[in-house]
């Protein structure tokens, strides 16, 4: 399979199912669309958010998808209550807004988020401590509040070579669910 920017990450493949199917998931900095292309095809009924929504444009309109232009950064957070039962992140990092992922989520919702940690500078950007998270501070971020399924904090080679970490995680407050090792 062809690993490149416009892909799906492996890590959002790789938890997608862990979300209830066609339940309604929000894609936060979405970019270019390719987690909510990747989570329509899945049959989710998905919120993008971004504040430069030329990416995914073309699913104004379309059947489950709702894109919403935000500034996420300069304005408050636009959701404002437990309404997703999946919450999609990667390759961002507002500290202020860490709290209100897992705010957003209905209880039982699952969390994936991905994005780039210390020691990335030796690979390239971002490169600024503002943007690479700490060892373990995504863990420390959903101790209080989930039920972590999965946790890396990895060297990766695609698409880019990077240090990554990677965090799924379900709300507390819903009956306990299992969830295969996907791949096996």
């Amino acid at each position: 399979m062809l690993h490149d920017i416009f892909s799906p990450s492996d890590w959002v493949r790789r938890w997608a199912g862990a979300i209830i199917p066609a339940s309604c998931v929000l894609d936060v900095a979405c970019g270019s669309g390719r987690h909510t292309r990747h989570l329509l095809e899945r049959g989710f009924k998905v919120t993008a958010v971004d504040l430069a929504i030329d990416g995914v444009k073309d699913l104004q309109g379309e059947a489950n998808c709702q894109v919403v232009q935000a500034d996420l950064e300069n304005a408050p957070w636009p959701f404002n209550h437990e309404g997703f039962d999946g919450v999609v992140v990667t390759n961002y990092l507002f500290r202020p807004h860490l709290a209100q992922l897992i705010a957003s989520l209905k209880p039982g919702g699952v969390l994936i988020y991905e994005t780039f940690s210390q020691g990335n500078a030796e690979f390239g950007r971002p490169s600024n401590p503002d943007f690479l998270l700490k060892p373990g501070e995504l863990l420390a971020m959903t101790v209080d509040s989930t039920r972590v399924i999965a946790f890396e904090d990895v060297y990766v080679e695609r698409p880019k070579p990077a240090v990554m970490q990677r965090i799924c995680a379900v709300k507390n407050g819903a009956p306990p669910r299992h969830f295969p090792v996907p791949g096996n």
